[in-house]
């Protein structure tokens, strides 16, 4: 069975940081690209960031650019976001998502784009 489990969300306060996981299991992980999406309270869905599948490209939005890292551990089919200087407008549930490419970032917010995806992990940026 092909699952993605984010976790690491939680409340933190403007400025603050958290790390979220994505544990992979069901399919091979070394071969799929794999993103970030996030939506917001009231909004649609929203890339964030994306690595290949080797870790060698990566992709941000403009809105999280040198604020988040994305990386994975191929060896531990697990990927992660770093999110430094979070602010309110980052408040979202973010989702982990995989797609079956090889050697590219996936840039697409579209859950049709990928092949795995995520529950969700809520992230509350808030005093």
């Amino acid at each position: 069975e092909v699952q993605l489990v984010e976790s690491g969300g939680g409340l933190v306060q403007p400025g603050g940081s958290l790390r979220l996981s994505c544990a992979a299991s069901g399919f091979p992980f070394s071969t799929f690209a794999m993103s970030w999406v996030r939506q917001a309270p009231g909004k649609g869905l929203e890339w964030v960031s994306g690595i290949s599948n080797g870790g060698r490209s990566t992709g941000y939005a403009d809105s999280v650019k040198g604020r988040f890292t994305i990386s994975r551990d191929n060896a531990k089919n697990t990927l992660y976001l770093q999110m430094n200087s979070l602010k309110p407008e980052d408040t979202a549930v973010y989702y982990c998502a995989g797609a079956r490419r090889y050697g590219y970032v996936v840039r697409n917010q579209d859950k049709s784009a990928y092949d795995a995806w995520g529950q969700g992990t809520q992230v509350t940026v808030s005093s």
